[in-house]
Order: structure tokens, then C-alpha cells, then sequence
């Protein structure tokens, strides 16, 4: 329970402060966060080295890793008091949002496909808050009142949450009515990924995404919130990834794995470009 009362102080605290204070305070307790935990340390740095290819100003580019971390944290518990349209439009740079329509218009809805990096939990709400329904695919907390905590925070902007182990159904359900399905890619959990080349080494990335795509027809739309130098944000709308025709029930192993590796390669460019707010602090190489 000790970590259900510390995200209900940090959301009460946050709630309260200006935001440039609330970010203050984030990176002063970020730096704790660094010093004390040394298994999320070295998992962060040695992502970074992956990367980077080098070992030069690994610590701090890790340190600004969890600074990028604490205002992640601040901007998702804000975001039921600050996302209106004065929010949007001032501090939310859209690119290629006419994307999301193309995907739609084939009428077999979408899969949307971010990753552990910028701010996702603000990029869906945000989405919501622009008028498209969204299921998100959200691995439930350890503890169930921290889980209960975070779903909490995204249901209020309209979004469906589906825990992991209850996917299959109802995704295929939301793709049938033309929504938007949302996932994160690129950490799978368990041994059930495709072990792709990712960040020079080779990873399990989740295949959901391609599956999905491919048995429904449903197009995969890459998006990316990423936090700019004065803490607004960029939107970026990748190009849709566009799935092959295919009898849905005889689905070769290597069209899968092809979707795959070309959703890897989206996010693997922009983590590259923006490594220290690639907010993972796990290592999942398999070699």
C-alpha cells in the first residue's frame, strides 16, 4: 500500500502547485529516484549505452531520464485539471493528425501504436479529448488500488482501459465498430514476442499489434507525444502501416514477423532521436 499512498500524495501535491513548481519539485525527488535506486539506474544506463553506442555522458543522460520520468508523472496527474482547449492549442504541436482519418475510412477501425517514451498516458487522453474513441491495452498494476488509481485517471477522459490478460475479445469488438485500439509496443512482457533486431541488440517486441492488424484489416497508426525544450509537446502522426490482404486464419509466420520488424524500426527511430525520454527501466535484451 506504501506506493498507493505516495501516487496519492505526489497526485494531491501536483494538484495543488503551480506546474513549473510541481515539475521543481519532480526533478528534485528524480534525483533521489536515481541515487537510491541502483537497479533502475544501471537498467537506464546501460539502455542508453545500447543506444548510443558509447559510454560517454551515460550518467547524465541517465539522470535526465528520470527527470523525464517525474514529469511524466506530474503532467498525467494533471491532466483532468489542465487538457481543455486552451491546453491543446497552446502547448500541443499536432502533426499529420488527417492520418487518423485516413486509417478510419477503411472502416475496420485502427490500432494505435506508442511506446514507453515522451508522455503516452497524455498522448491518449488527448486523443479522446480531439473526439476518438479509444480502447487502451494497459497492464494491471501488482496492486490492485495503484491499478485502480491509474485507470481512473484515464476513464475520465472516455477511455476504455482493457487489462492484458482480457485483450482478445473486446479488442476485436472496438476494431469491428471502426475505434481505435491503443497499445505499447515495445516491451513484451513474458517470453511470447518476436525476437527482433532493436537498438543494436535483439529484443521480444509484442507482436499484438501485427496480429491484430493482420486477422482484421485494421491499418496500425504509429503516434508519439513528445516533450519539447519549453515542456510543451509535439504530436507526431507516423505513417500508417498498412497490413497485407491475407485469408485471416492462414496467416504465415513471417507476414507477422515482417509487421512486426516495421513497427519496430518507427520506434526505434524515435527513440534514437529522443533517447533520454525513452522512460524504461527494464532491461529485456535476449542477447
Amino acid at each position: 500500500m506504501f506506493r498507493l499512498y505516495l501516487y496519492k500524495f505526489g497526485q494531491f501535491c501536483v494538484l495543488r502547485m503551480s506546474l513549473p513548481l510541481a515539475y521543481r519539485v519532480a526533478g528534485w525527488l528524480s534525483r533521489v529516484h536515481y541515487y537510491l535506486h541502483f537497479r533502475d539506474r544501471r537498467a537506464v544506463k546501460n539502455n542508453l549505452k545500447a543506444i548510443l553506442q558509447t559510454e560517454e555522458d551515460v550518467s547524465r543522460l541517465a539522470k535526465e531520464v528520470f527527470k523525464n520520468f517525474g514529469k511524466y508523472l506530474v503532467d498525467f496527474f494533471r491532466m483532468r485539471k489542465t487538457l481543455n482547449k486552451n491546453y491543446v492549442k497552446n502547448r500541443i504541436k499536432i502533426e499529420n493528425l488527417r492520418r487518423v482519418q485516413e486509417v478510419l475510412r477503411k472502416g475496420k477501425g485502427g490500432i494505435i501504436l506508442a511506446a514507453h517514451i515522451g508522455n503516452w498516458e497524455l498522448g491518449a487522453a488527448v486523443m479522446s479529448f480531439l473526439g476518438y474513441s479509444l480502447v487502451a491495452i494497459a497492464l494491471p498494476h501488482k496492486e490492485r488500488p495503484v491499478n485502480d488509481l491509474f485507470n481512473i485517471q484515464r476513464e475520465i477522459w472516455g477511455i476504455t482501459v482493457i487489462p492484458t490478460n482480457g485483450t482478445i475479445r473486446k479488442c476485436l469488438e472496438a476494431l469491428k465498430e471502426n475505434k481505435l485500439v491503443a497499445l505499447l509496443a515495445d516491451r513484451a512482457f513474458g517470453m511470447h514476442g518476436e525476437p527482433v533486431p532493436f537498438l543494436n541488440k535483439t529484443a521480444l517486441i509484442p507482436k499484438g499489434a501485427a496480429v491484430f492488424s493482420v486477422k482484421t484489416g485494421a491499418p496500425i497508426l504509429p503516434v508519439f507525444l513528445l516533450r519539447n525544450d519549453d515542456d510543451s509537446f509535439t504530436m507526431i502522426f507516423e505513417e500508417p502501416i498498412f497490413p497485407p490482404s491475407l485469408h485471416p486464419e492462414a496467416v504465415p509466420d513471417d507476414v507477422l514477423s515482417a509487421v512486426v520488424k516495421q513497427y519496430t524500426r518507427v520506434m526505434e527511430q524515435k527513440i534514437r532521436e529522443y533517447p533520454t525520454q525513452w522512460l524504461m527501466f527494464r532491461e529485456f535484451w535476449i542477447k
